[in-house]
């Protein structure tokens, strides 16, 4: 292996200048491989970081996937007269036996759960009525099962805790209506129950709506509120692995016949959106590499046909036809790692210039970095692109070089 690695080296050398041309194709074609797939990588991981880990990776609402079936419906499912339009009974909306259920999830290695009481309220104010979205929650667990404290920017969760008449408000509401810390709000629900809260702590997360409507409380002001005394009406769950999302909320709706939401099922658009553009990006980039793959293509076709007599030479001297096309192959490979070794460097080196770039985009007032992604997958796939490209760009040379007969060449039958 090493005399043919040996005469593939020589082959290469002897016609310099369209070597390196077709090294420099492999070079560029890794380095922007590399650099265009870190950042679209990048970018889909901070943009599912944000939808995936400020959101619950699970939901449980208090109501069924398909409706429930009326009692006269199971025992008579063929009977001649039907009633239409029966209006169930009035109830106390929530998930029933919440807490056994909470108890279950959160002795499952792995997942951490609460419950969460939703309510609208009111919030009056300088003669003016806002919508507000009350979160009732358990303080204790809010910084453990959301992010809403990463993006705190005045107080924290501590303070709901030492106070629970306190509420967590957006500076974006703060703004609108010139609030300020320590200030009192009135808020009414809708069963016209009025409380007045304190505001103990503001987050920003950059989304004006979410920022200007969205309040945390405690879970049971919020149940007193709205008159109803130890609900929830959702749970809310994370997991180690969010990727596993999907398969657990079927097998959670399954066993306490809740519907169950996964992030992936309420993202299911935009999930679909990030595989079409992963996929016309590997295009476009893998486009790069076919071009380069065609350079080397044409050095090994050429360099075939002008050592045909040093190719009848070598079979005459007991060479195989295998052995032939290895030397070809073993080219294309040569090509194809020094292409690797060095344009994964200078990749690594488009990124850092790229990881320096901050730019203002339009209704944010922060400078952000562009994101790349600067894991292992992302050379390993690049470098194996790239040599497997090389090495089938020698192939059909390789293979008519091994083709030739030695007799007809010797003779000057070319």
């Amino acid at each position: 292996m090493r005399l043919l690695a040996f005469i593939a080296l020589k082959h290469l050398l002897a016609r310099k200048r369209q070597s390196i041309v077709s090294l420099l194709g492999i070079v560029i074609g890794v380095a922007f491989f590399l650099t265009i797939s870190s950042l679209m990588q990048g970018s889909e991981k901070d943009f599912m970081k944000r939808l995936v880990d400020n959101s619950p990776h699970i939901t449980v609402y208090d109501e069924y996937r398909t409706p429930r079936k009326q009692p006269l419906q199971t025992l008579h499912p063929d009977a001649v007269i039907e009633l239409r339009h029966v209006t169930p009974e009035t109830e106390t909306r929530g998930v029933r036996g919440y807490r056994q259920i909470l108890d279950q999830l959160q002795a499952t290695p792995g997942v951490r759960a609460s419950a969460v009481l939703t309510a609208q309220a009111i919030l009056s104010y300088a003669g003016r009525d806002i919508s507000l979205n009350l979160n009732g929650m358990i303080p204790s667990e809010i910084r453990d099962i959301t992010t809403i404290e990463d993006h705190m920017t005045q107080g924290g969760v501590d303070d709901l805790i030492a106070n629970r008449d306190g509420i967590i408000v957006g500076e974006g509401l703060m703004k609108k209506e010139n609030l300020r810390m320590g200030d009192n709000i009135t808020l009414a629900s809708s069963t016209g129950q009025v409380r007045t809260f304190k505001i103990v702590a503001a987050f920003r997360t950059g989304r004006a709506n979410y920022d200007e409507t969205e309040a945390f409380v405690d879970i049971k002001r919020v149940q007193a509120m709205t008159g109803r005394s130890n609900r929830a009406n959702s749970i809310i769950i994370k997991l180690a692995d969010p990727n596993a999302a999907l398969a657990f909320s079927r097998a959670l709706e399954a066993r306490i016949g809740y519907k169950s939401v996964s992030w992936q099922e309420a993202s299911e658009d935009l999930m679909s959106t990030l595989f079409i553009r992963n996929l016309i990006m590997y295009s476009v980039v893998s486009a790069v590499l076919i071009v380069a793959a065609f350079g080397i293509y044409n050095i090994i076709s050429t360099v075939v046909m002008e050592k045909h007599r040093d190719i009848a030479i070598l079979k005459s001297m007991g060479f195989q036809a295998l052995d032939i096309q290895h030397i070809f192959l073993v080219q294309g490979a040569l090509l194809g790692i020094a292409g690797c070794l060095t344009g994964l460097p200078l990749g690594m080196a488009l990124m850092t210039a790229l990881g320096r770039v901050r730019f203002k985009p339009p209704g944010l007032t922060d400078p952000v970095n562009m994101p790349l992604d600067w894991s292992a997958p992302q050379f390993i796939l690049a470098g194996s692109f790239a040599f497997a490209a090389a090495v089938l760009a020698s192939y059909l040379p390789a293979r008519k070089a091994a083709q030739v007969q030695p007799v007809d060449i010797l003779r000057g039958n070319t």
